[in-house]
């Protein structure tokens, strides 16, 4: 497979998809840890992370991604 057919996202600058999935995975991360270390309930809080990138996915509605388009907006310039 060469080169050219493979998907890669353009890291010129940092879209909101690009945030939103690296909080999503910071997040993830640290509460799966805090999971493992600390309580089994927060488990719970990551579950939820993975199910709101599915819901976004299919819908295209992401809270995350208003607020940080939203922050984008008001911080850039």
């Amino acid at each position: 497979m060469s080169h050219s057919s493979l998907y890669r996202l353009d890291r010129s600058h940092w879209s909101v998809e690009r945030i939103v999935f690296l909080i999503a995975g910071i997040l993830v991360a640290a509460l799966t840890s805090l999971g493992l270390w600390v309580h089994p309930g927060f488990h719970y809080a990551a579950l939820f992370i993975g199910g709101m990138l599915i819901f976004f996915a299919l819908t295209g509605y992401c809270p995350m991604a208003i607020l940080v388009d939203t922050l984008q907006k008001k911080y850039s310039k």
